[in-house]
């Protein structure tokens, strides 16, 4: 899974993204474990958790081509470098940067950058990021992303925030080539509880209603 395309076309089929981020190390891997158990096929570290890169390097060497494996929270070239390293398969950042974008680019790796408006989203493109993260939630949700879908068809699109177990579904039948599941996922009572149960339930509960969607059709 190491190849761009590969990455590409594993979003374009199972479409969400379990993105992590926990307060403590301890929790990091049971909560991802948890949601892998309940369905994920895509899991996001995050930089603010601690020890991020050595449990990305522990997930992607566990479930090297049965679960694709990235790094957010990207907030520069050194940090792609260091997760790349570590063994990421795609880079997430939560405001557009071209200069980590055009890095990725230049190395075929998947870029998913942080956008808000379809202006940022459109040069998200145009410097080579495959697909657009949509970051923070927007106003109007699935109907959002149908209209600016619609208006810019070669966008694919990645809502990670407003999304949650039982609109996932409904933003991917509007137009969103996958989407992130943050804490509707990662429920934060469940993790300070270590209620691992909860989690790998709502995993459960969300990732029905994403295969219910249906996959993507890619745009290459």
């Amino acid at each position: 899974m190491e190849t761009r395309e590969k990455v590409l076309d594993w979003f374009a089929k199972y479409r969400a993204c379990a993105v992590l981020r926990t307060p403590t190390s301890e929790a990091c891997p049971k909560a991802m474990q948890a949601a892998i158990d309940g369905g994920f096929k895509i899991g996001e570290f995050t930089l603010t958790t601690p020890d991020c890169l050595d449990h990305l390097s522990n997930f992607r060497t566990k479930y090297d081509g049965e679960v694709s494996i990235g790094c957010g929270t990207i907030m520069k070239v050194q940090d792609a470098k260091d997760a790349v390293d570590a063994g990421a398969e795609f880079i997430i950042t939560p405001v557009l940067l071209t200069d980590v974008v055009e890095w990725c680019a230049e190395r075929n790796i998947v870029v998913i950058p942080g956008c808000q408006t379809p202006t940022e989203l459109y040069t998200a493109y145009k410097h080579g990021a495959p697909l657009q993260k949509v970051f923070p939630g927007v106003a109007g949700g699935a109907m959002w992303i149908k209209a600016v879908s619609a208006a810019l068809p070669m966008l694919s699109l990645n809502p990670t925030s407003g999304v949650d177990l039982d609109n996932a579904g409904q933003i991917l039948q509007n137009g969103a080539a996958s989407v992130g599941l943050v804490a509707p996922l990662f429920d934060p009572a469940a993790i300070a509880s270590g209620d691992w149960d909860q989690i790998q339930a709502n995993a459960e509960k969300v990732m029905g209603n994403v295969r219910a969607a249906g996959p993507y059709d890619r745009k290459k």
